[in-house]
């Protein structure tokens, strides 16, 4: 695994992960599976507890990287197959719990055991997560927030932002107008451009670093 100093966020499915250590959390980032997805897992150092977002593929590499296999929950960013090919076996190792948004829980192998709505708070430990609800990409997609100690934004999107645009919509206008709407106001308003992006697919980025494009992807419809 990569030195915390070296983290860049960039990862390739069969290679290490990259581990990034902040004042009140730990955040180790993998890529897993045919459609290079990532997938993170968070400790809390202080007490051991640990959370998976999206147990997207390659259930063993998942499993490997759990602490003594202590899993406490496993939270889904949304319904689409290739974020959860690993959550039965996950959780059925490891006993953790699961969540998701309830617009999207109906397509999961495994039935949430906890349902989230925008504005509710995941708990890794002393960290708090908060969920963001964003329409568009799928209708129960969701972002967790963690402002950490020192002053500094993180922010685990899924499929709903990456470096460079907005998720897929599939070419439909209400969704991609949903999406960015959502994006826009609930993201790039209200975080600092410092504010780190962990995104579903490939490298990290910043808001800072995307803010500008906004209105050209809102132009471009996608």
């Amino acid at each position: 695994m990569a030195a915390t100093s070296d983290y860049t966020g960039d990862v390739t499915v069969g290679g290490p992960a990259e581990v990034r250590r902040l004042p009140g959390l730990e955040i180790t980032k993998i890529a897993v599976g045919p459609m290079n997805n990532n997938a993170y897992l968070l400790r809390d150092p202080g007490s051991g507890e640990t959370l998976l977002i999206d147990a997207a593929n390659e259930a063993a590499r998942l499993l490997e990287l759990v602490p003594d296999g202590r899993l406490d929950t496993i939270v889904t960013t949304h319904q689409h197959g290739d974020h959860w090919q690993g959550l039965a076996e996950v959780a059925g190792q490891t006993g953790a719990a699961t969540v998701a948004h309830p617009l999207d829980a109906g397509s999961l192998p495994v039935a949430p055991s906890r349902l989230v709505e925008d504005g509710d708070t995941v708990t890794v430990g002393g960290a708090r997560l908060s969920v963001i609800h964003l329409r568009g990409h799928t209708p129960g997609s969701v972002a967790l927030r963690y402002d950490d100690p020192e002053g500094s934004t993180h922010l685990f999107t899924g499929d709903s932002l990456f470096p460079g645009g907005v998720g897929n919509t599939g070419g439909d206008a209400e969704a991609f107008a949903t999406l960015i709407d959502d994006v826009e106001h609930k993201l790039f308003e209200a975080m600092p451009d410092d504010t780190w992006v962990y995104p579903g697919h490939g490298g990290d980025t910043t808001l800072g670093a995307e803010r500008s494009a906004v209105p050209e992807w809102r132009a471009r419809g996608w």
